[in-house]
This record gives structure tokens, C-alpha cells and sequence, in this order.
């Protein structure tokens, strides 16, 4: 159950924080915004550092598959797009497709048992599921004749 809850508000504060960072954009530069982003999300990471206690650091650098460390590369690029796909399709249409590709992507890489992840194996189940969110989106957009 815990998951489920910390999914929703994973959710609901990605969206918001591409509302909040394409209108900052609007004033500034889509790169000084993903900078901002990237830097306050350091800030923060730091400060919970040291109010939650501390784990090895150094620890990260001894990962054996050392291109895991590009989460930090993928975020900044991450901030850029979900800016631009907000700015072009608007918050709603954006995140569906976002989330959609999430999907895919995910459920792909547990298919395949890249970067990690356990092998799960195709499942027809999981393929129509992700064709109705596909779905989900056209009826979502359905624009009437009237």
C-alpha cells in the first residue's frame, strides 16, 4: 500500500514540477531553469543528507556498472524535455504521453532484463494493457464534430 501512495505523490509532483518549471522557463531560459532545478534538487539531496543520517558516499563510485551514474545527466535532459513537451502539448496531453512512454519503456526493460533488471517474459496482458492507456489518450483528446 505504501507504494501505491508514494506512486501517486511521485506522480502528482512530476506534474506539477513540469507546470512549474515551463513557466519559469517563460522568464528565463529553458536551460537556466533545468540548472535551477537540478541545483535546488542538489541542495535539498545534501540537506536531507544530514537530517536523515548518513550513508556511504564514496559507496556510488564502486558500482559496477559505472554508466548507472548518468541518472544525474538523464535528469538534467529529463527537466529540458518535460519543459519543451508541456510548452508544446500543454500539461495534460504532455504528461499523458510522458507517462505512456514510461510505461513502454519500463515494461520493455523488464522484458528484456536490461541494465539490471530481472527477466520477466512477455505477457499479452501487459501489451493490451499499455494499447488501452495508449487508447486511454485518444479518447482523453476525442475531439467531437460539433
Amino acid at each position: 500500500m505504501w507504494g501505491i501512495v508514494v506512486a501517486l505523490i511521485s506522480g502528482a509532483l512530476m506534474s506539477l514540477q513540469g507546470i512549474f518549471n515551463t513557466e519559469v522557463t517563460k522568464q528565463s531560459s529553458v536551460w537556466a531553469a533545468a540548472g535551477w532545478v537540478q541545483l535546488t534538487a542538489f541542495l535539498t539531496c545534501v540537506a536531507l543528507y544530514f537530517m536523515t543520517g548518513r550513508g556511504e558516499i564514496l559507496g556510488m563510485f564502486s558500482v559496477d556498472r559505472k554508466y548507472m551514474l548518468l541518472g544525474g545527466v538523464m535528469g538534467a535532459f529529463i527537466t529540458w524535455t518535460v519543459i519543451k513537451s508541456m510548452d508544446g502539448l500543454g500539461p495534460a496531453k504532455a504528461t499523458l504521453l510522458i507517462v505512456i512512454t514510461q510505461i513502454l519503456v519500463s515494461y520493455l526493460t523488464e522484458v528484456f532484463g536490461m541494465f539490471g533488471v530481472e527477466k520477466t517474459g512477455f505477457e499479452w496482458r501487459k501489451l493490451v494493457g499499455a494499447a488501452l492507456a495508449i487508447a486511454g489518450i485518444v479518447v482523453f483528446y476525442w475531439k467531437s464534430g460539433k
